[in-house]
Formats: structure tokens, C-alpha cells, sequence
């Protein structure tokens, strides 16, 4: 029986325990999610989930919801990150990333309080899916102390060939204003391969059925990457498409969760030393 991938944009998904502002124009908000459990263990990290969309005012944090409540059962705290879009006021270049910079720099208090006991002291884990990957990969690149670490899913990581490749009819353009030639100063700045993180962990999972994005630029991004010492494991599936990424109920899913889990790992002293993939409760 086929399976339309597109499904999981428009599945129905548990609504946030809370929503947060962090800072004033609307579109600046976060989910939050308990941790199912909370209060039973010990606090773990923040897992903070960028979404995709091609940074287009269409598409909203509300897609990423079965994946976040997926998170959240899994005895995780969730942060759903909205940030200003193209066809917004305001959003687009400068401000798509300063809000999503902003958002993750504010994390760490705003889940605190809102979560108190919950969240593991520290910065968050970056989840970002597609434009979302892009996202997380310019935070970690540009303010590496606010970042754990990445899972990038499926990343726009190669600006100036999704440019050139016309992706999502010039999503990249509209972000930007233009292309690398006119603007050399903003792909400079929001190109995660002009600006390599040199010292965040990032595992990056990439489908080769992805229509959407080629898996081309997450390989690009990882050999710059490496070359510079930067720690990034690219990881790709061959039976994955860009959908698979963030549904629960696909067969990636459990690959998606194991490479969460390796970034959670190195960030937890209670499971230093264990095999990867364990952790004391045994997920």
C-alpha cells in the first residue's frame, strides 16, 4: 500500500504543554513539552526542534509536532522554536536568523522556569529539519556556546548550490534577497559551509530518495566540515525521502532517535562509558 510522505505536515499531534515568548514581534514563540515521566529521574538536556519550510511563511512549527511529542514520550523536554518567515513582516534576511539565534540564546532560561526540574542545566540540543538544519548549523557556527550539539535532518547546508539548483522555486533567494554574486556578504554569514562550526558536535542524516533537498549538499557540507576539524557525522539512508526524517512512523525514525541519542549521550555524565544508544532508563 503506497504512503504519501507528506502526511506527517498535517497529522494531528498532542497540542504543547505551554507556549513561551522570547521576544516581541508575534511570530517570536516556543512550544514546550514535558518530559513524559518528568519528575521521575534525573533532568536531561533540551532538545530544541528548528522546523523547515524552506524558510517560507507557509509552513509553521505545527508540522514538527508529531516528532516533538514523539520526543517528549521518550522522556525528553521539547522546545518548538517559531521565528519570523519570508512573506512576513519582518522576516526573511536579517531577521529569520537573529530570531532563531535570539530564540536558542533564551532557551536555556525560558525553559527553566517554565519547566522547573525538568531541563538539565546548559545549552539545548539543536534538531533542525531541512531550512530548519540550516538554522540550527548557523547557530552552532555563530554562537557555539549556546549549542550542545546538532542533528541536522535533511540540512540546506550548501546555500550557494541550493541557490543555483533553485530549490523550492528560489526559497533561498527570498531568504536572502539574491544570489551569492549580489549578497556575498550574507551567504558569507549564512552559509553553513562558509561558516563551518569548528568545534559543535553535529550528526547529519540525510535521505537519498530526497526530492526536496539533494543529499549533494549535506555531503559537500561534511567534507568542508571535516577538512576543518570540525567533529560532523554524516549519516545517510538510502530507503529515506525528506518526510521520513520527522515521522514517528516511519523506518527512519529509529535511526533519527539512536543519533539524538549519541548527541544526548555525550552530553549526560550518567552515561559516560555506556554503550551508545543506552542510557540508565535503557531507551
Amino acid at each position: 500500500m503506497s504512503h504519501d510522505p507528506r502526511t506527517v505536515l498535517s497529522r494531528p499531534a498532542p497540542p504543547p504543554d505551554l507556549t513561551v515568548a522570547y521576544g516581541d514581534a508575534p511570530e517570536q514563540l516556543v512550544d514546550l513539552r514535558r518530559p513524559a515521566g518528568g519528575g521521575g529521574g534525573p533532568a536531561r538536556p533540551l532538545v530544541a526542534v528548528v522546523h523547515g519550510g524552506f524558510w517560507r511563511a507557509e509552513y509553521d512549527r505545527t508540522h514538527t509536532g508529531p516528532l516533538a511529542a514523539a520526543l517528549a514520550e521518550a522522556g525528553w523536554p521539547v522546545a518548538q522554536l517559531e521565528y519570523r518567515r519570508t512573506g512576513q513582516p519582518g522576516g526573511g534576511w536579517p531577521n529569520t536568523l537573529a530570531d532563531v539565534r535570539a530564540g536558542v540564546a533564551a532557551l536555556p532560561g525560558v525553559a527553566t522556569r517554565a519547566l522547573p526540574g525538568l531541563v538539565a542545566p546548559g545549552p539545548p540540543l539543536l534538531l533542525g529539519h531541512s531550512a530548519g538544519g540550516q538554522l540550527a548549523l548557523h547557530v552552532a557556527a555563530h554562537a557555539p556556546q549556546d549549542v550542545a550539539g546538532v542533528l541536522a535532518l535533511a540540512p540546506v547546508a550548501d546555500l550557494a548550490e541550493a541557490y543555483r539548483l533553485g530549490l523550492d522555486s528560489g526559497a533561498v533567494a527570498a531568504l536572502l534577497g539574491g544570489g551569492p554574486a549580489e549578497h556575498p556578504q550574507r551567504y558569507a554569514v549564512a552559509d553553513p559551509r562558509l561558516s563551518v562550526p569548528p568545534r559543535t558536535r553535529t550528526v547529519i542524516l540525510h535521505g537519498m530518495r530526497d526530492r526536496q533537498v539533494p543529499a549533494a549538499l549535506s555531503r559537500s557540507y561534511a567534507a568542508t566540515a571535516r577538512a576543518a576539524g570540525a567533529p560532523v557525522t554524516l549519516i545517510e539512508l538510502p530507503e529515506c525521502e525528506h518526510f521520513g526524517l520527522i515521522d514517528p512512523l516511519s523506518a527512519a525514525w529509529p535511526q533519527v532517535r539512536a543519533a539524538l541519542q549519541s548527541l544526548l549521550e555525550d552530553q549526560d555524565p550518567l552515561t559516560q562509558g555506556r554503550p551508545p544508544g543506552r542510557t540508565p532508563e535503557g531507551r
